[in-house]
């Protein structure tokens, strides 16, 4: 292409999200399941956070790695959600270049976070079923807060490369991003430069930061399950396994769809678009869903509180 036909600008002032390209005459159909699922979400997220901070009996590690993960799912699905649903019912398509970054930190940012959550919530199962009389003691708050504190740090430094490495490209033709959200791929194929650079970090971040969380909470089952193993009798190892359901639904229910849309990203090229935009929104939208619900129904103590409630409420 010539140069009198190609247009580079290192830093467009706007980009076009377009949401889910291919399904535009059902965007509006599109948004009722879609906003349905956030309404849950936000609504089951601050319930948590609410039934947590009034009830000082769960004021424990478990419980705070719990809020944390609700934080985490608020600030996630409200980094991409609302925008997609404004794009829906209003066609407003419109980003500003720096809103197009801080969107991209702040949702890698925050996925990096809950997978960390997730580790943490791993150990905190591996210490209350391999060494109960500790618990209380290992566990403390402050050991609870510097667990936090290390996963914001690892989740915001492995993340801060994402904005640089898109700001420093040109790009050229279009600023039209086929996604609902400044994906980073989606944003960096515009560029007009060799972009291999930003596969790789992102490849590296998958691998540095979900591999080892993945590889640290195999582990601590391992060493769970082979703690449950040497109980002596069958309904005490079914009742100390089912400590750990609502911790394995919630890793089931990030890392599935995680994993499926990384695969078909890197893998799936004749996969349709919108197929990979739908499989995303899945990963933007149903951990956050998902996580109050299971631990809503299956901690008794939240459960407990939340019939309370209702109850009080009621009568």
């Amino acid at each position: 292409m010539s140069d009198s036909n190609t247009t580079y600008f290192t830093n467009p002032s706007t980009f076009i999200l377009l949401g889910i390209p291919g399904l535009e005459a059902a965007h509006v159909w599109l948004s009722i399941p879609f906003c349905a699922v956030y309404a849950i979400a936000v609504l089951g997220n601050f319930t948590i956070l609410f039934i947590v901070k009034r009830e000082p009996s769960l004021h424990g590690p478990v419980f705070y790695f719990l809020c944390m993960l609700a934080i985490t799912d608020l600030v996630m699905s409200t980094s991409t959600i609302p925008k997609m649903l404004s794009i829906f019912w209003f066609n407003s398509r419109e980003i500003s270049f720096g809103a197009c970054l801080t969107q991209m930190y702040f949702v890698y940012c925050f996925s990096g976070m809950e997978s960390g959550i997730l580790v943490a919530m791993a150990f905190d199962r591996y210490v209350a079923i391999c060494h109960p009389l500790r618990h209380s003691t290992i566990l403390t708050n402050s050991v609870v807060a510097k667990i936090g504190l290390a996963v914001m740090l690892r989740s915001g430094i492995l993340t801060l490369p994402y904005p640089f490495l898109v700001r420093q490209w040109p790009y050229c033709r279009t600023n039209v991003i086929p996604h609902f959200y400044c994906e980073h791929m989606a944003v960096v194929k515009l560029a007009c430069a060799d972009i291999r650079v930003n596969s790789y970090y992102g490849l590296f971040d998958l691998l540095s930061a979900i591999g080892m969380d993945v590889f640290f909470m195999a582990v601590s089952y391992t060493l769970i399950l082979r703690a449950i193993f040497r109980l002596p009798t069958k309904d005490a190892r079914l009742k100390t396994f089912g400590t750990c359901i609502s911790h394995l639904c919630a890793i089931s229910a990030l890392y599935i769809p995680d994993l499926f849309s990384s695969l078909i990203q890197r893998f799936g090229h004749n996969v349709p678009i919108h197929f990979l935009i739908l499989i995303t929104s899945v990963y933007q939208l149903v951990p956050p869903m998902i996580h109050p619900i299971i631990y809503g129904v299956r901690t008794k103590q939240i459960r407990g509180r939340l019939l309370q409630l209702f109850t009080h409420k009621g009568a």
